[in-house]
């Protein structure tokens, strides 16, 4: 067993203990990867990754797939996770998460970045952000490659913005261009 295989059996235990209501019966975990060079953190599963079982599937992962594609990056280059691994629900509504959602979260998280250890982590909306202790929004900080130590990182507006937004649909594609620019130029710094 891998260890970021072991750490989610781990998690998967974890967030059992927590779910008294029978809620978080279907966590989501990160793929792709183990030695990712980039690394996209979204906010939360929705209803179609709670019933897959993987992050970014449904309208968002389509639009998130077909922006990669665009740029040349594929999904199964990247790992994939979110900063809140179970669907947060208001009624049968998706919601943000909460601010105790997002701390509860943080240790996974930590957690699949120090194993995958990305140079490159994109950010897909506000909420990993938070998790990531960042304070500014994605609105101010969108599209800038950031030195975060051991990482860089890159905000993004979510896929999903793009559905509610149309507005947003050149802002997001033109950051994603950004963003497979650096993922590359970084990736040719490390491997010669």
């Amino acid at each position: 067993m891998t260890q970021l295989a072991t750490l989610y059996e781990r998690a998967r235990a974890d967030i059992a203990k927590l779910d008294a209501q029978g809620d978080l019966a279907h966590p989501v975990f990160g793929e792709g990867p183990t030695r990712a060079h980039l690394m996209l953190i979204g906010e939360a599963p929705g209803r179609e990754e709670a019933a897959a079982g993987r992050p970014f599937v449904g309208r968002a992962g389509d639009t998130l797939t077909r922006l990669l594609t665009g740029v040349s990056l594929a999904r199964e280059e990247v790992f994939i996770t979110n900063a809140v691994k179970y669907r947060p629900t208001n009624g049968n509504r998706n919601r943000t998460p909460s601010r105790a959602e997002i701390l509860a979260g943080q240790e996974l998280l930590f957690a699949e970045i120090a194993l995958v250890k990305p140079r490159i982590i994109a950010t897909l909306g506000n909420v990993p952000l938070r998790a990531l202790n960042v304070r500014h929004t994605v609105g101010a900080c969108h599209g800038q490659l950031v030195s975060m130590g051991k990482y860089s990182l890159f905000a993004l507006y979510h896929p999903a913005s793009v559905m509610y937004n149309r507005a947003l649909g050149p802002v997001l594609e033109e950051d994603i261009e950004r963003l497979a620019e650096a993922a590359k130029n970084s990736w040719k710094i490390h491997n010669p």
